[in-house]
């Protein structure tokens, strides 16, 4: 609980990645900068049913573009120029005035970019119960991207065996874990991406069918044909644009299609349109766009199910991690040109 009157309070430096300015076009690493303040470690009176946070690992994600535009109406808030950014993150509580964590938790959630966070949404947290797996686990696998894989997959798309499934950006933080999901499923899966690389990764390490290099092909669609003749029964979008028009025209009959994240979109001005909606009604296609936070309430069901395929060794991930708030502009930066190879974090601080 909160710190006893009286207590001597510790004041230490605190590292931050300040957002300089709204964005346009493709983020760039002097759109932040790296500041140096000073915080005490003591919960302050503003903040008394809060906890205060040693931030141990931050999370690299792409809703975080669209958070660097001044707009409104999108379902989180954008960053405040000369702010710290702020995403998920896994960390440790070194005070609490709030009744479900108490010091010594490991957590994981919304907290910002920087070395000690004051939380005054303890409600946006998780305690973290399994710790016999990479505390790193919790910005993916088993934190939000996990979670995106798993309501998209399951919730929405209900996948069968023997189903044709297909999924854009295959090699990121959630794609990598829709294939694997779907391959435990009993379905045929193919994914992209953006370099042989990470092709080979789909099909060496996450037992992928098939794998195809995006850039490679003059024609989506006719890749997509060659890949799925029978047609697509579920498609899990992270890409938008041309890929989306693509899958549109090659969906099978009562097809679903998770609208996850469109990341072709995001640095673009003007979005690109989409021609063959018409398929929707001719194949009877279930399209349907889902915000993960809405379905934390399945979070432990999640866990029942992906914890112990994880200490078995059926389900693997990969992490590309940068050391230290210096690099995570330019890990941030590097998602939307594809420069990591499966899950992007930033190491902060040792436990």
């Amino acid at each position: 609980m909160a710190a006893e009157e009286g207590q001597v309070a510790v004041t230490v430096s605190n590292k931050q990645v300040i957002f300089n300015n709204y964005v346009s076009g493709f983020p760039k690493e002097s759109d932040m900068s790296i500041a140096v303040g000073e915080i005490n470690l003591k919960l302050p009176e503003s903040a008394a049913a809060g906890v205060l946070l040693k931030n141990l690992y931050l999370s690299c994600d792409p809703y975080m573009r669209p958070r660097m535009r001044n707009s409104s109406g999108s379902y989180v808030g954008a960053f405040q120029p000369g702010s710290p950014l702020s995403g998920y993150g896994v960390a440790k509580v070194l005070e609490s005035g709030h009744p479900n964590f108490e010091k010594g938790d490991l957590v994981w959630g919304s907290t910002g970019w920087e070395e000690y966070t004051v939380s005054t949404e303890p409600g946006q947290l998780f305690k973290i119960q399994h710790k016999d797996v990479p505390l790193s686990y919790y910005t993916g696998i088993l934190g939000m991207p996990g979670m995106t894989a798993y309501v998209g997959l399951y919730e929405l798309c209900s996948p069968k065996k023997g189903e044709y499934v297909y999924v854009s950006a295959a090699s990121g933080a959630v794609g990598q874990l829709v294939g694997q999901f779907a391959k435990l499923a009993g379905c045929y899966v193919v994914g992209s991406a953006g370099s042989q690389e990470k092709v080979d990764l789909l099909k060496n390490k996450f037992g992928f069918d098939e794998a195809f290099n995006y850039k490679e092909e003059q024609d989506l669609a006719a890749a997509l044909k060659r890949y799925f003749p029978q047609g697509i029964d579920i498609y899990f979008e992270n890409v938008g644009g041309k890929m989306l028009d693509a899958v549109l025209g090659n969906m099978r009959l009562r097809g679903r299609i998770a609208v996850c994240g469109m990341i072709s979109q995001y640095n673009l001005e003007s979005p690109e349109g989409v021609h063959n909606l018409a398929s929707l009604i001719m194949n009877r296609i279930r399209m349907e766009g889902f915000i993960v936070s809405d379905h934390y309430h399945l979070y432990p069901k999640y866990l029942e199910m992906v914890v112990p395929k994880i200490k078995e060794g059926k389900i693997v991930y990969v992490e590309d991690t940068a050391e230290g708030l210096d690099n995570a502009p330019a890990a941030l930066v590097g998602l939307f040109y594809g420069r990591n190879v499966g899950k992007q974090v930033v190491k902060v601080a040792d436990d």
